[in-house]
């Protein structure tokens, strides 16, 4: 049976009342220029983890969706994450003030007490990232790497305009592409790195001292 995807969420980042019932973690400069989202962190990069930071969208998502986002990098130096089918443990809500507070230091993320999946892309923080630009997926709690692929997204020189991002989650397979060309694949068995994901939130997570803008994220549901 063919698949059938169903809008159902859209925001353009486009101006601040788009995002005022989302969720900050940690701290950010967020301002709305020319119809899109800048973000940049608002401590000093030199701070390490205590830097970087998550924005959450606070709506609940299905197992099965397609993600899609636009993405254009102002500086080289950063990285980008956006997090998928992200909840706290135990069944219970990703903002249920029975877990542990999080300020955007990484660990908290991915060794905590949430699961999620998470693909980095624009991995351009650390020296050995900046070399070999790879795009990577992994899987929590417990920071497996799943997936790795090769990231299409030049340097900020060369960036012409914005690049179209999208997560596809169905069943127990996962796609990322970038501009439509397949970044990589991912088939969960659901014992290796533990239990399938169902749904869950999204969020779009920024290291020190990337400048970036984002607009259109759309979220379908597919049937």
């Amino acid at each position: 049976m063919a698949e059938t995807e169903y809008l159902i969420y859209e925001n353009l980042f486009a101006k601040k009342e788009d995002i005022e019932d989302f969720v900050l973690e940690g701290k950010a400069d967020i301002t709305f220029e020319n119809g899109c989202m800048r973000m940049k962190n608002a401590l000093e990069a030199g701070l390490g983890q205590m830097a970087n930071f998550v924005l959450w969208c606070p709506k609940e998502f299905p197992k099965d969706i397609r993600v899609e986002w636009e993405f254009r990098p102002l500086s080289d130096v950063g990285l980008c994450i956006l997090f998928f089918a992200a909840a706290g443990k135990g069944n219970r809500d990703l903002f249920d003030p029975s877990l542990a507070e999080r300020t955007g230091e990484y660990p908290q993320y991915h060794s905590g007490d949430i699961n999620a999946f998470h693909v980095s892309y624009f991995r351009r923080k650390e020296p050995e990232e900046r070399v070999f630009h790879t795009c990577n997926l992994r899987k929590s709690c417990g920071f497996y790497l799943v997936a790795q692929g090769a990231d299409p997204i030049p340097g900020v020189e060369d960036v012409v305009d914005f690049y179209r991002l999208a997560v596809i989650k169905k069943e127990n397979r996962i796609e990322f592409t970038i501009n439509e060309l397949s970044i990589f694949t991912y088939i969960d068995d659901g014992i290796t790195c533990g239990a399938l994901l169902d749904g869950g939130k999204i969020g779009f997570r920024q290291l020190a001292p990337l400048t970036a803008e984002y607009r259109n994220l759309r979220v379908y549901q597919i049937k």
